[in-house]
């Protein structure tokens, strides 16, 4: 090919995806482990991702891969699915959500999807029309962001307090807030923060998208997975009071975050998202994306009826251990505060002091750093809307994670100004 001959092509790459991609937490933590020494032979600590499916301690219930062999000798599963799922998976998780709601829903309300990240793209594209706007939490789970950055729609973020358990600020929310936003999102047992919200605060949020005319988008991907002192609530339980979209999926409390299988369930008992053509549109795009894999769908009715309390009792305990490990150890490191022990799902948010180190410039310096010189991953909180705070996850084998926290102690001392 002749020089400069390659310039005469009219096609580039969508600069708009690469940019949405590199703030993600995976192309972040791609970063950090791209970092890591290959002369360290000590095994590499991951507290940056959640997904305790590796460890033995987490693995998945029996129940649940009984359900996928009989699934898949059934022979009933080789087919396409229909594009909202098929009906029997549908079902079981109407039935599986609406023992904690005031009502029931249908299978009608359950729209079955490749996993929970699916489920936030599929509402992301539905919400997206030119000049809308979204309200995402700060802290949050920046994968809403890089889809939103990606589909145009215009995103504002509204704050998480820490001094106040990470509840939302619901003047905030007021504040930023026009004839243009469309929905905002709560994301209860709360990733990164490990925090619940009460059923007092909760439908203080739904009041307050009520009067502000809009929509509750409810993550809930960690729905049960909790062992503080409040109880998880699910935001359906306030869909009289305003329409609520809740997302979710087997992949946590089941521990299997790669079978793939979510849903986004339509709460509205007042009949709202119907006429205002939100249902239609659901169904319009799930004519024209991939469907989750046809045998785990055949095996979720199985999952949910036959997984016994045992199985999540011993789940949770564990979390709850993880969890005081995480906090117990990270309280004897004089530059990371934690506001709050967790009380659910995976992860806590703790506050990086770089006043107090020397060498490290800001949250990402500190886990690059980290990556190089002890073989430990964790994320830098600015990936989550926090500069200068870190995203740790516990949700592993406890050896595993007590090592991790020494070695994030032993790189503080290092690390730490000369008195």
């Amino acid at each position: 090919m002749e020089n400069g001959a390659a310039e005469r092509w009219g096609f580039r790459g969508n600069q708009v995806l690469d940019k949405a991609a590199s703030i993600t937490v995976r192309g972040v933590l791609r970063k950090v482990i791209s970092n890591l020494n290959p002369q360290d032979r000590r095994p590499v600590i991951t507290l940056g991702q959640g997904d305790p499916s590796a460890f033995s301690c987490f693995r998945t219930a029996p129940e649940a891969e009984e359900a996928i062999v009989d699934a898949v000798r059934s022979r009933e599963f080789d087919s396409y699915p229909p594009d909202v799922g098929v009906l029997p998976a549908r079902r079981a998780i109407a039935e599986y959500l609406s023992t904690d709601l005031p009502y029931k829903l249908s299978p009608d309300d359950v729209y079955l999807t490749v996993g929970c990240g699916q489920a936030i793209e599929l509402i992301i594209k539905v919400l997206a029309r030119p000049g809308a706007n979204i309200l995402l939490p700060r802290p949050g789970y920046a994968f809403y962001e890089a889809l939103a950055a990606a589909n145009h729609l215009e995103f504002r973020r509204f704050d998480l307090l820490p001094e106040k358990v990470w509840e939302v600020d619901l003047e905030g929310v007021k504040a930023l807030a026009d004839e243009n936003t469309v929905a905002m999102v709560i994301i209860n047992p709360g990733n990164p923060c490990g925090n619940v919200f009460t059923h007092q605060h909760l439908k203080k949020v739904a009041e307050t998208a009520r009067m502000l005319g809009i929509l509750v988008i409810a993550d809930e991907v960690y729905g049960h997975l909790v062992f503080g002192s409040n109880p998880f609530v699910p935001m359906g339980v306030f869909g009289s009071i305003t329409p609520v979209i809740t997302l979710g999926s087997i992949s946590k409390r089941w521990i299997v975050p790669g079978w793939r299988l979510g849903w986004l369930v339509t709460n509205d008992p007042n009949g709202i998202l119907c006429k205002s053509g939100i249902v239609e549109t659901i169904v319009s795009y799930l004519n024209i994306c991939a469907d989750p894999t046809s045998f785990i769908q055949g095996a979720v009715p199985q999952i949910i009826e036959k997984t016994t309390d045992d199985f999540f009792s011993r789940i949770i305990s564990l979390l709850g251990k993880t969890a005081d490990i995480c906090f117990d150890g990270l309280a004897d490191i004089p530059c990371i505060t934690c506001p709050h022990k967790p009380e659910g799902a995976m992860s806590v948010m703790v506050k990086l002091n770089v006043s107090l180190l020397e060498d490290i410039d800001d949250d990402m310096d500190f886990c690059m750093k980290l990556s190089k010189e002890e073989s430990v991953i964790i994320l830098a909180g600015f990936a989550v809307g926090m500069k200068n705070w870190l995203r740790i996850t516990f949700a592993t084998e406890p050896p595993f994670l007590e090592d991790g926290i020494g070695r994030i102690k032993a790189f503080c001392q290092r690390h730490a100004k000369k008195q």
